[in-house]
């Protein structure tokens, strides 16, 4: 079975965004990466289900899960120190278990290696914005918690990212900066 995400170097900061739809994810991960002068991985899922032709279903997930780990490695490749990714695996399990009832195998066995030094929660203080690709603008508590206990019952390095404006990605720079003192 192909290997899922590991850890090659030692020196690369991995940093996810992760939570419920319009919170900020992608906007956050493009300003951060921008302030620290590196790269960011865009979420994959938006290009592949744009360029579909047809609805998404079950077996799409995995494909989408995969695009995106293979995304992310090829950005590793050419970062230096530190790399931001809109979106990681506890995105598509979470996806899948609400609509699909269940998560494809391949997610089940690589969430675990995913290697982030940190996933920045974005909570849903900021207001709605319709895309076509969301689908859940009534369930956003409801989707918030659920991460948080994803999050929590794994054991991963997480803080919660909030503020409108300039103030969430303040947020999240004083957060980046305290841990990277420590490193």
């Amino acid at each position: 079975m192909e290997k899922g995400f590991e850890k090659t170097d030692g020196g690369l900061i991995r940093i996810a965004i992760t939570g419920p739809e319009s919170t900020g994810k992608s906007q956050l991960a493009a300003q951060l990466a921008d302030h620290y002068h590196t790269l960011f991985v865009p979420e994959f899922a938006r290009s592949y289900i744009a360029g579909l032709g047809r609805e998404y279903d079950y077996g799409d997930l995995e494909i989408i899960a995969r695009g995106q780990i293979q995304e992310q490695k090829k950005a590793e490749a050419t970062a230096e120190r530190i790399i931001f990714c809109d979106t990681e695996l506890t995105v598509i399990k979470i996806w899948a278990e609400h609509k699909f009832q269940k998560c494809p195998l391949w997610v089940s066995e690589n969430i675990h290696r995913q290697n982030y030094d940190l996933y920045l929660l974005c909570n849903i203080d900021l207001p709605w914005e319709y895309d076509p690709l969301r689908e859940h603008p009534h369930l956003r508590q409801f989707f918030f918690n659920w991460y948080y206990r994803e999050l929590k019952n794994r054991k991963v390095n997480f803080e919660i990212i909030e503020g409108t404006g300039n103030k969430r990605i303040d947020n999240a720079r004083q957060i980046i900066e305290r841990m990277l003192k420590k490193t």
